[in-house]
């Protein structure tokens, strides 16, 4: 079923948005489809088990059978980032395979897609990546923009800023951004060169340059910033910040926060497909021209629910030789587990997934205390002969573990601030223990229960005793007894703790926020950086050989954590996890 939303929008001859050049008197019908933070879901294989998943192939084949309806000189594709991340495709080509050509440019190239705007998790790839490919999709037509990359050296963009091309006889610029946040989260090495500016105080000024120079008949903004609030305080989430005070753009096309959503109002149409493959956002633009000046607008967007099965056979064949070569790294022995690992046992209490992550950072030396939150939300590895394939379910980022000192009294704060994203504070067993909201979403036809906040910033610590009081507001909850040896955890004393890349650099705001500790100078507290935490445990299983739950939940070198009272919270507990996971 397709989700419409129309607005038309009537001009006087003398507007100000008349057309920059002159145009033809008649009518223009643009067609623009988007996508966003796709995350290397390439292949429509699961490579393991037979399933079928959704990918560019089956998106592909929506976007052909719009191009054939309306031709396709009148339909622009565009991508607004987070690209190069998420699949062991990515992976493949990003680090393994560095010879062969790329295959994302490649598909970028096949597809034809127009622009493709510059996401946090490209550039978390690393230089040698993002440069590579950068190179690759200008051979492509399909370039990686980011106007607010600005380069440290002269102050001009590190990427291309805009293109411009021709549809529907429509003279067309893109500017392209990326996320202002991405130095909170990504250690300066992957940034190197680069200052990322908020995207609002420079797009205005965009717009109108690019306009003034290249007279284009339609702006399109492409960002890699989720849609926020709309009142300026997410530096992370700006679309809608942009959306509502921009003049001159015809469509934003936006992403980020992975939260499909279309939207139309005044003279300028919303984009935002989602992730993973999931919907492509349509937009139409007709627009009437009189005496060479635009008298009226007439905007349509919707949202089309992605079929996995509709996959487009002819591009599935043109890179199959490319699908086998992940495929077989992808399905590598590297170990055997032990027990069953579901990363939904994380919101409930310790488990033996989340013991896995705290083991093997406590493993790195100095680590004496570990925080780690779970980055599937709903993920399952079976028992037995793990596969490379599983690690990426186990962890599907490249974050690197830092370990860090914090104080006694930082690391009860930060779990303060943890804990309070993830829990309420109940007083019987028929309130929400878990912070979770029902939502029925008419856009996307999906309803349910969902938690408010992001799970992967819901950290616990291991290399400490501790309890979680339920009945306690935020600030008291959380009591520290001892560390996991048994000696005794000071709230004066300094410690050294392990967490990923992505926390130190500031993610999530724990330790800002909770902490009170100033990120942006976090390297004066760093004492060890390690590799990449999926190659961290790699080298666990290539050293013991298993995944046993008697190893990775020894209490003595974890210890223990708890919600209490547990006569209150269990049952409380029991019941969010069904309206969870039904």
């Amino acid at each position: 079923m397709k989700l419409k939303q129309l607005l038309t929008i009537g001009l006087a001859a003398s507007a100000v948005l008349s057309c920059s050049r002159t145009l033809k008197d008649g009518i223009y019908e643009l067609q623009v489809l988007s996508t966003n933070d796709v995350h290397s879901t390439w292949f429509d294989s699961t490579y393991v088990g037979g399933g079928v998943k959704k990918s560019l192939y089956a998106m592909n084949h929506y976007i052909d059978s719009v191009r054939n309806v309306y031709g396709f000189d009148n339909v622009a594709l565009i991508d607004a980032g987070d690209c190069l991340q998420g699949d062991n495709a990515a992976y493949y080509f990003n680090y393994v395979d560095t010879l062969s050509p790329h295959l994302f440019p490649r598909l970028m190239g096949y597809m034809k897609y127009d622009a493709i705007a510059v996401g946090n998790h490209d550039i978390e790839t690393g230089h040698p990546v993002y440069d590579r490919v950068t190179k690759d999709l200008e051979s492509y037509g399909a370039p990686f923009l980011a106007a607010n990359a600005i380069r440290t050296d002269n102050g001009k963009a590190y990427f291309p800023e805009y293109k411009i091309f021709t549809k529907a006889g429509l003279r067309i610029a893109v500017i392209g951004y990326t996320n202002a946040n991405i130095k909170a989260w990504l250690t300066e090495e992957l940034w190197s060169g680069m200052d990322f500016e908020l995207i609002m105080n420079q797009v205005q000024a965009d717009v109108d340059r690019v306009r003034a120079k290249e007279k284009p008949d339609v702006m399109i903004v492409a960002m890699h910033s989720g849609c926020g609030h709309g009142d300026g305080k997410i530096r992370e989430n700006e679309a809608l910040d942009v959306f509502n005070s921009v003049r001159g753009v015809d469509f934003l096309v936006c992403g980020h926060d992975h939260r499909p959503n279309v939207i139309t109002r005044d003279s300028t149409a919303l984009l935002n497909s989602g992730s993973h493959s999931r919907f492509v956002a349509h937009g139409t633009l007709k627009m009437e021209v009189k005496d060479g000046a635009v008298v009226s607008k007439t905007f349509a967007t919707e949202l089309i629910k992605v079929k996995a099965e509709n996959a487009d056979t002819v591009m599935r064949a043109h890179f199959q030789k490319d699908y086998e070569a992940v495929k077989a790294f992808t399905v590598t022995p590297v170990g055997v587990l032990n027990t069953e690992l579901r990363t939904r046992d994380s919101y409930k209490g310790m488990s033996d997934y989340i013991n896995l992550i705290h083991t093997v950072s406590l493993g790195c030396s100095p680590a004496e205390i570990s925080f780690a939150a779970p980055l599937t939300y709903n993920g399952t590895v079976k028992q037995g002969v793990l596969l490379y394939n599983d690690l990426f379910t186990i962890y599907p980022f490249e974050n690197q573990l830092f370990v860090v000192t914090m104080s006694g009294q930082e690391i009860k704060n930060y779990l303060e601030k943890s804990y309070d994203q993830w829990i309420n504070t109940i007083s019987g067993p028929g309130d929400h223990i878990l912070k979770i909201q029902n939502y029925d979403d008419p856009r996307t036809q999906q309803k349910g229960w969902s938690f408010i906040g992001r799970s992967y910033n819901f950290d616990s610590a291991a290399g400490i005793n501790y309890t979680v009081d339920v009945t306690k507001p935020f600030g008291e909850r959380i009591d520290i007894t001892t560390l996991a040896s048994g000696a005794e955890f000071d709230l004066a004393k300094t410690y050294n703790v392990a967490m990923t890349s992505y926390r130190a650099s500031g993610g999530g705001n724990l330790l800002r926020e909770g902490a009170g500790i100033d990120t942006e100078h976090i390297g004066d507290r760093t004492v060890a950086r390690y590799p990449e935490i999926r190659e961290i445990i790699y080298q666990y299983l290539q050293k013991n050989g298993s995944i046993d739950p008697e190893v990775i939940g020894n209490p003595a070198v974890i210890g223990k954590w708890r919600f209490t009272p547990a006569a209150l919270a269990d049952p409380a507990m029991e019941r969010d996890m069904k309206l969870l996971f039904k």
